[in-house]
């Protein structure tokens, strides 16, 4: 399968594979972080997008000879714009392309701040197995109904000062309540951009995901700890 690298400013594909085998029997999906109001198109240098690199380059690693998709959600506006929810509708998009493309097949989602809340909204698609948030925008009005059985795991570090951990734990709380497996993991460093041990970041990540996938056992002890959540 070629990668399909249209601009989805310019109406092209909201998925951007990153490693595409032959037969896909699985995928990972990235989805970067925004801005809560911004309609313009992601720039061209656009450094949310870098960050989620690395990350995917860790996955890509760890499941060489396993046919998992990489890929990530290209956005058409830069912000979650209020209810239109434009990250979350071209994370749908997304979604779809794969499906069209490999078949059904099980999906985790990535995603970072607002791409943490685009993936969280969308986990009700019937493929999204689990989804790994990495420092995400968790408002109080978040819904947790959808979730149903997907798996969810928090990473935070709680001195992030642009969104806030202790939102991420209230999220867990209320969808644990929801009968959803859901865990938190507070990072000891690391900030929004996840910069300070990065390779913890992307550590936990992998390993959440692999678990997520099947690929590798999931620690129960994450769905049971309380938070505050300790790594």
């Amino acid at each position: 399968m070629s990668p399909d690298v249209s601009d989805p400013r310019e109406g092209g594909s909201a998925l951007a594979p990153r490693w595409a085998p032959p037969r896909p029997t699985a995928a990972v999906l990235l989805l970067h972080g925004g801005r809560a109001d911004a309609l313009e198109a992601p720039p061209r240098l656009n450094l949310p997008l870098l960050r989620m690199h690395p990350v995917a380059k860790w996955i890509i690693r760890a499941t060489q000879g396993d046919q998992v998709l990489v890929g990530e959600v290209r956005y058409r506006h830069r912000g979650w714009n209020g209810p239109r929810q434009d990250a979350a509708h071209d994370a749908r998009r997304a979604l779809a392309e794969l499906r069209r493309t490999t078949g059904p097949v099980p999906v985790v989602l990535v995603g970072h701040s607002m791409g943490g809340r685009a993936a969280l909204r969308v986990a009700d698609d019937p493929c999204v197995r689990g989804v790994v948030g990495l420092a995400p925008w968790c408002p109080p009005e978040e819904p947790v109904a959808h979730l149903g059985d997907t798996e969810v795991v928090l990473l935070h570090d709680e001195n992030d000062r642009v969104t806030d951990a202790r939102a991420s734990w209230d999220y867990v709380r209320r969808a644990r309540a929801r009968g959803v497996p859901a865990g938190g993991i507070a990072m000891p460093r690391g900030g929004h951009a996840m910069l300070r041990d990065a390779r913890a970041w992307h550590r936990i990540t992998t390993a959440m995901t692999l678990g997520f996938l099947g690929l590798a056992p999931v620690p129960n002890e994450v769905f049971e700890a309380q938070p505050p959540f300790e790594r």
